[in-house]
């Protein structure tokens, strides 16, 4: 007896299908909320890293469709499900894990993220180099796998784990992060993140900030990294929660990131892959945003 399924069985022309190994496969179907729709899929395709096979560095053609992998990875990123219960209709997911896995270690996902962040700020008439950005760090729980070297205690949020710092644009997009142990300062990290942030965007000057990076950080950002690091401070009157210019930004892509459910905890042993994990669940957040403009 043949199962339904939410929908016909759909072609692919990825350059895996296309001129790889992954053609004698059958064609994918959508089933879930995280696959990637079609409107989706023609502004992604594109983006995509090409294989370092069709550029003559080695490897051998992929036997996987692409937008199938890509579909199994923001199913894992946004249900926050174990590799081993990836789903029977995606590929075995030691399969998918290895996909992610030469994703991270290449900085394919970083490539692929960048290129999507670049095309939504010029949908949003934006030069796709970013000249002002907002830092800011999340402390969340680490799971039992998460391990003791990568992990410490934020006193002030009281949090077991780790601590994501990361850097957005004025559109609150992600333009760097960094995955630390919880008990890592804002201060010890925002100059490794800012350096970084440096070497990605050169045409970067205004960095706005909360209180916890004050200090020395701030005649270093200006004197090494030519970057203005300004301070934007709750007013001695104010009281309960208010909304303060440009540090808003930030805050509202920290909710971008928990609508994935593998960002609601840390569960990463590696502090590279937790960065991975980010960058996906921004690239979902981009290609739909993409999609809807393009219909």
């Amino acid at each position: 007896m043949t199962l339904p399924s939410n929908s016909a069985p759909l072609s692919c022309d990825c350059l895996a299908r296309q001129l790889g190994n992954a053609r004698d496969r059958p064609c994918r179907r959508s089933r879930y909320p995280s696959h990637i729709t079609d409107a989706e899929w023609a502004v992604v395709r594109d983006a995509m890293p090409v294989p370092a096979w069709m550029e003559g560095r080695g490897g051998q053609p992929e036997g996987y469709c692409h937008r199938q992998l890509v579909d199994a990875v923001r199913y894992l990123v946004a249900g926050g499900i174990a590799w081993r219960a990836v789903p029977a209709d995606f590929p075995v997911w030691g399969r998918v894990y290895a996909f992610f896995r030469r994703w991270r270690d290449k900085d394919l996902v970083g490539e692929f993220h960048d290129r999507l962040r670049d095309r939504v700020r010029e949908a949003a008439g934006r030069d796709p180099e970013p000249t002002a950005g907002i830092i800011d760090a999340q402390s969340v729980k680490g799971a039992a796998s998460v391990r003791a070297t990568s992990r410490g205690f934020d006193g002030g949020k009281k949090v077991n784990g780790r601590k994501r710092h990361i850097v957005v644009d004025t559109l609150g997009l992600l333009l760097a992060v960094m995955v630390t142990a919880a008990s890592v300062t804002d201060r010890e990290a925002g100059r490794t993140l800012l350096e970084r942030l440096r070497m990605r965007h050169w045409r970067i000057s205004l960095v706005w900030s909360d209180g916890g990076y004050t200090g020395r950080l701030v005649d270093l950002a200006r004197d090494v990294l030519w970057i203005a690091l300004t301070v934007v401070k709750r007013t001695d009157d104010a009281t309960g929660f208010v909304v303060l210019p440009k540090r808003w930004l930030v805050e509202r892509t920290f909710a971008w990131l928990m609508h994935s459910r593998r960002l609601a905890r840390d569960y990463e042993r590696r502090t590279d892959t937790s960065e991975a994990m980010i960058r996906w669940s921004m690239t979902m957040v981009m290609s739909r945003r993409l999609a809807r403009r393009a219909g």
